[in-house]
């Protein structure tokens, strides 16, 4: 037979329930009673079993996050705080990669081996948000959402964010411009375009249909829109992108058409990825905190799941910044 918690409980002189207790940090163990019982843990030689917990606690400790673009350079920068957010917190995230949300199989999350999900590529036309709601499994959204009240989300002033862009663009003297945004069906693309046309509208400047290109956020959408953008009479001389990776699309698409920027046109992205600073890009953008994007969803996860939120639902929102760079210029 191996080393049980039994042992440690009288090797420590406390009751079997106390070591579980101690063993989880339980607040209403004593430092001192913990300590006590971590060093007779530890003399023993004992490990907690996971197993064991889950069938005492009904708590598995464990965190799905859900990614269906993992391609996007996005993510890895969100999905590393959040880990590190969530094991701060007591618990493991497990990553559960599909092309859609359509795609995920309602048994991986609902087969009581997670306490909670994260959501952090949902669309807006997404089954899965009520598939988990009708279930009783805890979840929130990461970077979007369904636009939805009652959603619990960490999310960005989208908004707000193209207002930025858009008032720094009528400032530099453009008039004409255009948008390269995201698709349709995240609140991302959407939020983003109406605050860059509402702030378009109330400076007298229009943004027409032939001028916008809508499609995922990836280098290809930046990248096959401009030439036919380019193609407009007359051509735009601002493009304001949907995310960075997109910008980084137009950048190098400028570049191969022979068109300089920002001399002939100014490109600005959205979400200050690291790679947005290098000298090879020195993009102009929106910034907004990616790692506490990120640790505020998984704070508000964890409170979720412990029943401590307002069933009512919570979003959280970041600001954002301009960060002028390199690729903004006036309008000639």
């Amino acid at each position: 037979m191996g080393i049980t918690s039994h042992d440690v409980a009288r090797l420590a002189g406390v009751s079997q329930p106390t070591v579980s207790r101690a063993l989880r940090d339980d607040p209403r163990v004593s430092e001192a009673t913990r300590e006590k019982v971590r060093r007779a843990a530890q003399a023993l030689n004992y490990v907690p079993s996971e197993a064991g917990r889950t069938l005492s606690t009904r708590a598995t400790r464990r965190v799905g996050v859900i990614v269906t673009d993992l391609t996007n350079p996005f993510y890895p920068h969100v999905i590393a705080p959040l880990h590190d957010e969530l094991s701060g917190l007591g618990y493991r995230m497990m990553l559960i990669t599909e092309r859609s949300d359509e795609a995920v199989a309602e048994e991986k999350l609902l087969d009581q081996s997670m306490d909670g999900v994260v959501l952090a590529t949902a669309t807006t036309d997404s089954r899965l948000p009520a598939q988990l709601e009708r279930r009783g499994m805890p979840y929130v959204f990461l970077n979007r959402d369904t636009g939805r009240a009652g959603d619990f989300a960490s999310v960005v002033d989208n908004e707000g964010g193209g207002r930025l862009v858009a008032r720094e663009l009528v400032a530099l003297g453009h008039r004409h411009v255009a948008g390269v945004f995201g698709a349709a069906n995240t609140t991302t693309g959407r939020e983003r375009e109406l605050g860059f046309r509402l702030a378009l509208a109330e400076a007298g400047v229009g943004l027409a249909e032939d001028r916008v290109v809508r499609g995922a956020f990836e280098y290809d959408t930046g990248y096959r829109a401009l030439p036919a953008l380019l193609d407009a009479d007359p051509a735009p001389t601002a493009v304001f992108c949907g995310n960075d990776v997109v910008a980084i699309g137009v950048l190098n698409a400028a570049l191969a058409a022979g068109v300089k920027v920002p001399d002939d046109l100014t490109v600005v992205g959205f979400d200050d990825l690291p790679m947005a600073a290098w000298e090879v890009f020195r993009l102009t953008t929106v910034r907004h905190d990616l790692g506490e994007l990120s640790r505020q969803a998984a704070r508000l996860l964890v409170r979720r799941i412990a029943g401590e939120v307002d069933p009512g639902g919570e979003r959280l929102v970041l600001p954002t910044e301009f960060v002028p760079r390199a690729t903004h210029a006036r309008a000639h």
